[in-house]
Formats: C-alpha cells, structure tokens, sequence
C-alpha cells in the first residue's frame, strides 16, 4: 500500500516539477522581453484589445500557480490553476486555427518553434498530466470523490473556454469597430512579386484597365508607361492638339474606356479614348478645381476654395448641361476651412461612390455619385482634430501653415469595397524600429464600415513611397524611381470579393 502511495506522490511531484519548469520559464521570458510579448497578444486575433492587461495577468498567474504547486495543504487548487490555464490556452489555439481570419506569429521562447499544431497537441498533453496528478494527489480519496473531481475538471474546462470565446467575440467587434489604434499585421497580406526601374521618380498611377496599369509622368504628361499582368512595359503617346495653353497642373486619368487630361489651373478637361488615345473631345465650361476626379464621359467631381472664407468645397459638374452643384456640408470645418479640410478625393466606378480623406484627422467621408453624404468614418488613430497652426498674412487675406503639421493620412487609393490608406502615425504596441524602416498600410471595409488589416511595406533606403494603387489582384508601389508590384494574399482578396472567412465580429 505504502509502495503505490509512494508512487503516487512521486507521479504527482513529477508532474509539478514539469508544471513549475514550464511556467517559471514561460513567466520569465515573457518578463525578460516583456516589450515583444505585449506586441505579440496585440496580433492576437483574440486578445489585441485586451493585450495591455493581460500582457500582466498572464505572468502574475503562472508564477502563483507555481507557487501554488509546491504548497502542500493547497497543491489541488494549484493543479486546477493549471489545467484552467492550459484549457484557456488550448481553446485559444483551437479557434485561431479553426475561426480566426488569420494565424498570428508563435509564443516566444522554447514554443516559438513548435508549429500551431503541434503546439496544441503540447496544451492538451499538460491538460492530461494536470488531470493525473488531481486524481491521484490523495491515495485516500474514495471513488465518488474521483468522479466529483472529474466533475470540476469538465466545469473547469468549460469555463475557461467560455471565457476565451467571449473574450474573442467582443474583442473583433472591438478591433473591427472600435478600434482603440491596435493594429493587426497578418502574414502574408502582401507579397512582393517584383520590382521594376522606372529610371524616372515622376511617375503616378493614372489608372488601370484590361489587366493594365497605366502611369502617368509629371515631368513628360503626353506619354503614358503602361504595365501589364506579367510586368510588361509598353509606352504610349497621347495625341493631343492644344499643346500650346499654358498648362500648369497636367494630370491624366485612365479610367476604362477614357482617358483625362485634367489641369485645374487653366481651369479644363480633355477626353479621350483608350483605343486611339486621341484627347479630342473638351469639357465645356469647367470650373477651377484644385482636385478632381472623372465620374463618367461628362461629369467630374471637384474640390475647389469657393465656399464661405474661400474654404474647401466638394462639387459635381456636368459638362453636358453645364450644371454645376456644391455640397458644403460634406467637408467639415475645424479650424480655418482650407488646411484643416485637405486632404485626397478619390471616385469608386464600381460603386458609384466618392471618398474624400483628411490628411490631418483620422476621417474620411463617403458620398454618392450625386453628392448626398453616405456615411462619415474613422480610421483607427485617435487624431479627431487637425493639429495645425495657420499664421494669418496681408490684413489676414492669405493663409500659411504656421507650423509643420502632423499629417494623419498621406496617400489612399479604393477598389471595390476597400480602401487603402499610408498612415502616417505609429500605433500602439508597434516595434519603433520597424516602423521608422517601413511604411503601413491600413485597409477599411467600406461596406461594413470596419478596419480590416495593416501591412508594412519595407522601403528602399532614402526613397519613401510616394504612391498606391491596388487592383483586385496586386498592390502597386512607387518609391523614387522604382515600382513596386505585390501580390494580394488570400485574406484580402476574400474581403474585397465580399467571402472573408470572419463573420463573428462584423
């Protein structure tokens, strides 16, 4: 009798043993690089809300239950510590392999080589060994004790996998809809294909068609690079009468089957078509505009400075009726009207919508195509407010910014219901060097009204991004004189065709 106690209580003490090297080792290293751990539960696509929090938690209860472990009177409740926290670790594998939109990054330390899978399989073999060493922690427990014990194991687990679940509903509802500036990076958002030497850094996207981007170049207007599905270059000349006017703002858009010529300074527009690339026909009666998008064959969306204090303004003009509306309740003042409100306008052909993002607060708005306001948004950084500083000149009749302003947003771009925005500002729980090396990418879901996913862009030394452009397959970058070209990773591709594999949270 006293031989199978003895056994048992070495079975038992083992059992603790390896309980007490595993969380003093795992408590440790998370405390030696405690920086990275709190990044890591920030990509967790169950805990990034609660990263902060429990980032402490987490190592406070490994410590205690290996205390626990070692006291003879309460080593039971230790053991149950146990299995509860490789239950809650197990489930929490569990629904990212099975429910997550993506698989984050490994643990750190010793686990970090061990793949989800088998990392599971290591959880669920502790559980096993906690539910061991509390059936035979006392050799004089009587059979029903054993089954009540057995009851406790099986309320234990389910416990900790109730709260897992709910900690991973609430949390994508949160990250997704209230962001509170975490962001999440899965791997394998983008993927650099290749990249081509455009031997000039003039070059902007001017649009796409047929498998075809189209670039466009400052400095050379009347020629277009055209680049196709397997990075083909191909130039080709603008046919264009009027070369005399003093143009002073060339910009081109392409959109399928049309070509622009738009100079808001002049102020007109030229249209062409794609097939011959004749810019013949003129817009009639085009008022100034400093941006603008074509919407269809007569019709324009601009932005210009003739609202109340010459302040920014949204307007639709039809050059086939020639009628011209402003919306002036579509941008928001903050402070002057003009600086506050900049910002990029871009037009969705494919859902007939508008968007116009702020440069210096995290907003952007979207309009229909006849200029009544859908919906205002946020991106996920908490600059609600331009901070800028607008020195007064001449009797106060001209504006200029009085201090560097800390611009929010830098560049964007739309396709179908996603739109791509170059943030500008560091997020919480982000590697400083990684960010100061790279740019980010946050993309929003413009029909759900949601933050998707963020990716880095690494960038070439002294040669910053200076322009996206996303098609349903690929990314496209300018940095200096080099383009760019990424392919799409299955997760965006899902969520711009509408089939992301995450329902829970939207």
């Amino acid at each position: 009798m006293n031989s199978s106690s003895n056994i048992k209580s070495f079975i038992v003490q083992v059992i603790c043993l390896l309980f007490l090297l595993l969380f003093v080792y795992a408590a440790v290293s998370k405390l030696l690089d405690f920086e990275r751990f709190q990044v890591q539960l920030a990509q967790s696509p169950i805990l990034s809300i609660y990263a902060h929090w429990i980032s402490f938690f987490v190592i406070g209860v490994e410590l205690i239950i290996s205390v626990l472990l070692f006291m003879p009177k309460i080593k039971i409740i230790g053991l149950y510590g146990a299995f509860i926290l490789m239950s809650t670790f197990t489930v929490y594998i569990f629904i990212v392999l099975h429910y997550s939109s993506f698989i984050p990054c490994s643990c750190g330390g010793i686990l970090e080589k061990m793949t989800w899978d088998t990392h599971l399989l290591f959880n669920i073999g502790f559980m096993l060994l906690a539910v061991i060493a509390i059936v035979l922690l006392d050799d004089g427990i009587k059979r029903t004790r054993n089954i009540r014990k057995f009851q406790y194991v099986l309320l234990s687990f389910i416990a900790a996998g109730a709260v897992v679940i709910l900690l991973f509903l609430s949390s994508e509802d949160v990250i997704h809809h209230k962001n509170p500036f975490i962001r999440r990076y899965p791997k394998k958002a983008v993927e650099l294909d290749t990249t081509l030497n455009l031997k000039w850094n003039s070059y902007y996207f001017a649009g796409y068609e047929n498998n075809r981007v189209y670039l466009a170049n400052y400095t050379d207007p009347f020629h277009l690079l055209c680049i196709d599905s397997i990075a083909k270059q191909e130039r080709i000349k603008l046919s264009f009468d009027h070369r005399q006017l003093l143009f002073k703002a060339i910009k081109i858009i392409v959109q399928g089957p049309y070509v622009y010529l738009l100079d808001g300074t002049m102020p007109c527009v030229y249209r062409g078509n794609t097939k011959d690339w004749k810019l013949i026909t003129e817009l009639k009666e085009v008022p100034k505009f400093s941006l603008a998008q074509p919407m269809d064959s007569v019709t324009i969306v601009l932005r210009n400075n003739t609202a109340k204090e010459r302040a920014n303004v949204i307007g639709i003009y039809n050059a086939s009726t020639h009628a011209l509306g402003y919306f002036p309740k579509l941008l928001t003042r903050q402070i002057d009207g003009i600086f506050d409100t900049d910002g990029m306008l871009l037009y969705n052909p494919k859902k007939n919508n508008i968007h116009y993002i702020y440069f210096y607060r995290n907003e952007f708005i979207t309009a229909d195509n006849q200029g009544r306001l859908v919906r205002r948004s946020n991106t996920i950084d908490t600059n609600t407010r331009a901070k800028i500083k607008v020195a007064y000149l001449k009797n106060n009749t001209e504006r200029q910014m009085g201090a560097p302003p800390l611009k929010v947003n830098s560049i964007s771009t739309v396709r179908n219901n996603l739109l791509f925005i170059n943030s500008k500002v560091q997020g919480r729980f982000e590697d400083e060097k990684l960010w100061r090396k790279s740019s980010v990418i946050d993309v929003y879901n413009l029909e759900n009204n949601s933050y998707v996913l963020s990716f880095y862009i690494q960038e070439i030394p002294d040669q910053k991004i200076q322009n996206i452009y996303v098609t349903s397959t690929n990314l496209y970058v300018t940095a200096g004189a080099n383009l760019m070209i990424f392919n799409l990773g299955e997760l965006l591709i899902k969520e711009m065709k509408g089939e992301s594999e995450f329902k829970m949270g939207h």
